[in-house]
């Protein structure tokens, strides 16, 4: 063990630049966790789905939508099978949502992964099978929460105003 040990620690000479570089890591890492709020990711709060303003039209449809009495976004978006399925799927996602915002990549009309229909698909069917046998929001007639988003700038009442945390 004190082998394994001696073998981790670098040389004298190395010591002060790698407690730098690891403090710089962990400083730079905590304040990306500070900065990005990715604590909320962790709650179901519909907030958190627009901590970037890309979501914005996503969020305004549901606030308006008959669904904000009953569902959150991630009781539609996310699987209930188990904890483990559930902040896996939020991790993977998350991860990719905050790696094309930041890159700037995020397309004007944003559209459903086959991943997330999926799930969406299933958790239709779990909270509607009593009223339908049949659901499908591939070719449904029905008007989902978001009703018809195209883009921020063709949904109305897209621009809102998240209570700020005191």
């Amino acid at each position: 063990m004190k082998k394994l040990i001696n073998k981790l620690i670098p040389p004298k000479q190395w010591q002060l630049p790698v407690v730098i570089l690891l403090g710089m890591f962990v400083g730079l890492t905590a304040y990306t966790f500070k900065v990005s709020n990715a604590i909320s990711y962790l709650s179901d709060s519909p907030e958190t789905c627009v901590n970037c303003h890309v979501m914005n039209p996503q969020y305004a449809t549901w606030k308006h939508s008959s669904h904000r009495e009953h569902a959150t976004c991630n009781d539609c978006h996310v699987p209930h099978d188990n904890f483990v399925a559930k902040y896996y799927f939020k991790a993977a996602d998350g991860l990719r949502h905050a790696t094309m915002f930041t890159l700037r990549l995020e397309p004007q009309v944003i559209r459903i992964k086959e991943a997330g229909a999926k799930v969406v698909q299933e958790n239709c069917k779990r909270c509607h099978s009593h009223l339908t046998k049949n659901v499908s929001i591939r070719n449904n007639t029905y008007e989902v929460p978001h009703g018809k988003v195209r883009s921020l700038s063709a949904t109305p009442k897209a621009l809102i105003k998240v209570k700020e945390k005191e």
